[in-house]
This record gives C-alpha cells, sequence and structure tokens, in this order.
C-alpha cells in the first residue's frame, strides 16, 4: 500500500493502510498504534462499536479523536480530506514527521509514495483533541 503526504483535518500527516510501512517511516515503536481516520461515519460504525451515549457525540465532533477499547479513530469533517480517504474507506493517520520531531518537508516528501497537495497547501497546525470513552464515561487524554 502507497504511502500519502497531505493536508489532513488537523495537520499534514502520513495516511496508507500500511501500518509496517508508517512504523518504518516514523521509526516509531511497533507497540504504539496509530490512528485511524474514517471517511464518513457510517465506515466508521462498521469497524468500531461505539458505546451507545456517546455515538451524537463521535457523529458530530470535529479534530476530535476517540478511544475506545485501545483503538484511536476519528472520522473526518473536512470535504478534502475525506474526498482522499473515501476510495478507501480508512486509513491509518500519523503526523507527517520522524517520531519526536518537527514537520521537514524534505523528509517527508522523499518517504511519501504520493504528495497530495491542494490549495490548502502543506502546513503544520494543531493536534486533535484526545478523549478516551467507556460505556459511562469520557475522559480527555489531551
Amino acid at each position: 500500500m502507497k504511502v500519502f503526504l497531505a493536508q489532513t483535518d488537523t495537520t499534514v500527516g502520513f495516511l496508507s493502510q500500511d501500518s509496517k510501512r508508517l512504523e518504518t517511516i516514523k521509526m516509531r515503536a511497533d507497540n504504539k498504534p496509530f490512528l485511524k481516520v474514517y471517511s464518513d461515519f457510517k465506515n466508521l460504525k462498521r469497524d468500531i462499536r461505539i458505546p451507545n451515549t456517546h455515538k451524537r457525540l463521535v457523529r458530530h465532533a470535529c479534530k476530535t479523536t476517540f478511544v475506545v477499547k485501545n483503538q484511536a479513530f476519528r472520522h473526518v469533517c473536512d470535504p478534502y480530506h475525506a474526498r482522499l480517504i473515501q476510495p478507501f474507506g480508512w486509513l491509518y493517520s500519523t503526523s507527517a514527521n520522524e517520531s519526536g520531531q518537527s514537520y521537514v518537508r524534505e523528509f517527508c516528501q522523499s518517504v511519501s509514495d504520493i504528495i497530495v497537495e491542494d490549495f490548502r497547501g502543506l502546513s503544520e497546525q494543531s493536534a486533535s483533541q484526545i478523549f478516551l470513552l467507556t460505556t459511562t464515561q469520557i475522559k480527555q487524554l489531551r
């Protein structure tokens, strides 16, 4: 599977369905899972069981990552980013940098197979909020 470099709904990122390839690029430990981004809520519900008490929150949240049973996910509100994910249904997503480093365009372009740049360009922006969901509670992680 190819690795895309693109502007995500939050920041510039690597996207792929190949988590091993992303681990290699980022020089990241293999026990740290990647975020899964979904093109829409319908695709998300097929993969992840969201507690009923939180479905409305997850459906309407933008630029927000949720964790349920150690799986991090987000559905994309940004139509430009969603259009990239749509043919795949979902992609792993991670910030475009080496683990613990800041964004360096030359490095990112050298390790990406496909660079998707639109009128927004590629720019580092703030990360999403992260919430842990249980059947009865919400806990903010970031």
